[in-house]
């Protein structure tokens, strides 16, 4: 039986940059960072979710032709790709700090029906919603 999601993979354009970006921009902590021949294996997570790793995957290598890197590699600049959400208990004071780290927001905080809500970008393009979610009712139609 599956009981839960430990590792989930973010491509990245930069493995130094996104370490930088995640541990000093988000909070986040190295959990692996070890050379397996010429790859490298690094991953980062919250510190409060100590069983959920984001490995930090390079472009390229044998998962990847050099024309598919090349598609990923522009894909992800261009901010394609949103990653999820990650759950703030405050999302305007998260976002006030978060921006004075120098994080990209896309969007201010703002009242959604599942929460407030701001959407962000890491140093690679990757998007996420930062979101402090509220107690849903689920007898209210949000159509």
């Amino acid at each position: 039986m599956i009981k839960r999601l430990s590792h989930a993979t973010v491509y990245v354009l930069d493995q130094d940059s996104a370490k930088d970006f995640y541990t000093g921009k988000l909070g986040f902590e190295v959990r692996q960072d070890m050379r397996v021949g010429d790859f490298r294996w690094l991953t980062v997570g919250p510190p409060d979710q100590p069983d959920l790793q984001f490995v930090l995957m390079p472009l390229g290598g044998p998962n990847h032709d050099p024309e598919t890197e090349k598609q990923l590699r522009e894909l992800i600049a261009k901010g394609t790709f949103g990653i999820g959400v990650l759950a703030t208990d405050d999302c305007r004071k998260t976002y006030e700090e978060m921006s004075g780290r120098g994080v990209t927001f896309l969007s201010e905080p703002a009242e959604r029906p599942y929460g407030v809500e701001a959407m962000f970008r890491d140093d690679s393009g990757n998007w996420f919603s930062l979101t402090q979610p509220y107690a849903l009712d689920l007898s209210k139609d949000w159509g």
